[in-house]
């Protein structure tokens, strides 16, 4: 919308041109009035109108004199002149303060609307050339960061082409010779407890808090852009650029740097951070090579010496060969799995964490491989049984796990752990959903499984969370067909199986109790005196006499 002053001393003619004029549709909703040229000035300075519409001659300050001092004063204002004198005089200098339009007395409806609409399309012009050359700056300082973000990438990841994209090099400060340049590299070990707890679970927001504070944070003349890495979770690059100077002063300035990053990251938002350093390069174009080196100082920290502190790696310490690997396990978990114990899956799960323990060095690199192959492995296993593939995480990074409702955060082993067992959980619900599912429930399930597993600590609401059946009944169908309860059932079992090998004179009675799912002698003895009303022992004393007769 615009606005209007009239300036005429003959309030007749204010009075015609406020009705005459078409306002709604020349888009004016404000209209002031000034007495004389004087009172104009002052009308001009308070209110600032878009369109002034002048009579030539008027007391105190005529049109001639007001249109010089506009001229000087206001160069960008729009001006109308309305005059009963229609002489050279008075149009000259009308003319020369390049007034849109020129009225004669008495003014009629169309010639003032025609110039008034005149002054509008220029003001409009005038808004569309500004908000056009206001949105070409935006766009270009937004896009500037998103820019040397990709040239950053390209070169890191060896697909930028120096003949055709040399024009992008000065961007980036890589035609001063005297730049060298380097990367460090973030890996927020705690993003997720970070971001719900102070960016209100806003990811991107946390990672331009991280980067502004690491391009914030400047030591000797050192200066860093940094982006999150798009192509892995949890990554901040930053790239440093040094003017000038020593190896050995570079290399002290950057460590200074990154100390300086996860001190005020820890300080600022409780950002628990591993770091690693690149070397400098003299051509920016080996920024690859820094890369690589500060990823490879960070997934050689020892992940069982964590204990949630901000921690810097070594990239020249020489790297500790690991050969965990999670394969071998898979055919028990997959029963497992398949048979619905959630308890057995994670005891395989929470004896694998053991021995990586038990080995006394695990790096976070080899971490990161593990996590791929096991979810790799178990997401076979899970297609084989029945889970379909959108229900599946996807073994490259751990966003999908985050989407699937998975804590990832791995700053102490413990973390990483509770991660594993977080994914075997999660996976046995979705084998338990898919067979239960995928075929019709029988009772004889539950005999087979007990059957086959009498060994195993089995409960009820195994068979209650496999087949979404209700405990009671479940108990009820058990005992209709077979004359007796589920854990009566396993006790016949394991009873029955106990006098076959008591049976076999060279197993320990000991032995036997392990092999039946009893962790301790005197118990199992004690359940079979119970059942049989005599001792493992007096049963086997029994079977010699027997024997001898």
């Amino acid at each position: 919308m615009y606005k209007v002053l009239i300036i005429d001393d003959e309030e007749p003619l204010r009075e015609a041109i406020r009705i005459l004029g078409n306002w709604q549709d020349l888009e004016v909703d404000e209209i002031w009035e000034a007495t004389d040229g004087k009172a104009g000035l002052q009308m001009l300075e308070q209110y600032k109108p878009d369109i002034v519409m002048v009579d030539m001659k008027m007391p105190e300050l005529n049109g001639v004199e007001f249109l010089r001092i506009v001229e000087q004063d206001y160069p960008e204002l729009l001006t109308i002149v309305i005059s009963g004198y229609n002489d050279f005089e008075f149009t000259r200098p009308a003319i020369h303060a390049r007034v849109v339009d020129y009225l004669l007395k008495p003014v009629n409806r169309q010639d003032l609307n025609q110039a008034l609409r005149k002054a509008i399309d220029v003001l409009n012009a005038k808004r569309q050339i500004q908000s056009e050359s206001i949105t070409r700056n935006i766009a270009f300082n937004l896009s500037l960061p998103k820019l040397k973000e990709k040239i950053y990438l390209s070169i890191i990841e060896r697909s930028f082409k120096k003949q055709s994209s040399q024009a992008f090099l000065p961007l980036i400060g890589a035609d001063d010779p005297n730049h060298r340049f380097g990367v460090l590299v973030l890996r927020i070990l705690n993003m997720e407890a970070v971001r719900d707890s102070r960016f209100n679970h806003d990811r991107e927001l946390l990672y331009f808090a991280v980067a502004n504070v690491v391009n914030e944070v400047a030591v000797n003349n050192l200066q860093c852009f940094s982006f999150a890495n798009p192509k892995q979770e949890r990554e901040i690059i930053a790239v440093f650029t040094a003017q000038g100077g020593y190896p050995q002063e570079i290399a002290f300035r950057a460590g200074e740097l990154m100390r300086k990053v996860v001190s005020t990251l820890s300080d600022l938002f409780d950002v628990q951070a591993a770091g690693g350093i690149g070397r400098y390069c003299e051509d920016v174009l080996n920024l690859a090579v820094s890369y690589e080196e500060a990823v490879a100082g960070i997934q050689g920290i020892d992940l069982l010496k964590l204990k949630g502190n901000a921690v810097i790696g070594e990239s020249d310490k020489p790297a500790l060969k690991e050969t965990f690997s999670f394969s071998s396990r898979m055919p028990i978990l997959r029963g497992a799995l398949e048979a619905g114990n959630l308890n057995h899956a994670k005891s395989v799960m929470a004896e694998f964490a053991k021995s990586i323990r038990a080995s006394g060095f695990c790096s976070i690199g080899a971490a990161d491989r593990l996590l791929r192959e096991i979810v790799v492995l178990i997401n076979d296993t899970a297609s084989e049984l029945g889970v379909p593939a959108d229900k599946l995480p996807a073994s490259g990074g751990d966003r999908p796990l985050q989407a699937l409702g998975i804590g990832t955060d791995v700053a102490t082993f413990e973390q990483f752990e509770a991660l594993l067992l977080g994914l075997t959980e999660y996976y046995h619900e979705q084998v338990r959903r898919s067979v239960a599912a995928g075929r019709p429930f029988s009772v004889e399930d539950i005999k087979a499984y007990i059957d086959n597993h009498y060994f195993e600590d089995i409960k009820i609401s195994m068979f209650t969370e496999k087949y979404f059946l209700s405990r009671e009944y479940l108990m009820k169908l058990f005992k209709q067909q077979y004359g007796c309860g589920i854990h009566e059932y396993v006790q016949k079992v394991r009873m029955d199986k106990a006098k076959e090998l008591l049976d076999d004179s060279s197993l320990k009675i000991q032995e036997i109790s392990e092999m039946l799912g009893y962790k301790d002698k005197n118990y199992f003895s004690k359940a079979f005196r119970n059942y049989y009303d005599l001792s493992p022992s007096e049963y086997r004393q029994q079977q010699e006499e027997r024997v001898k007769k």
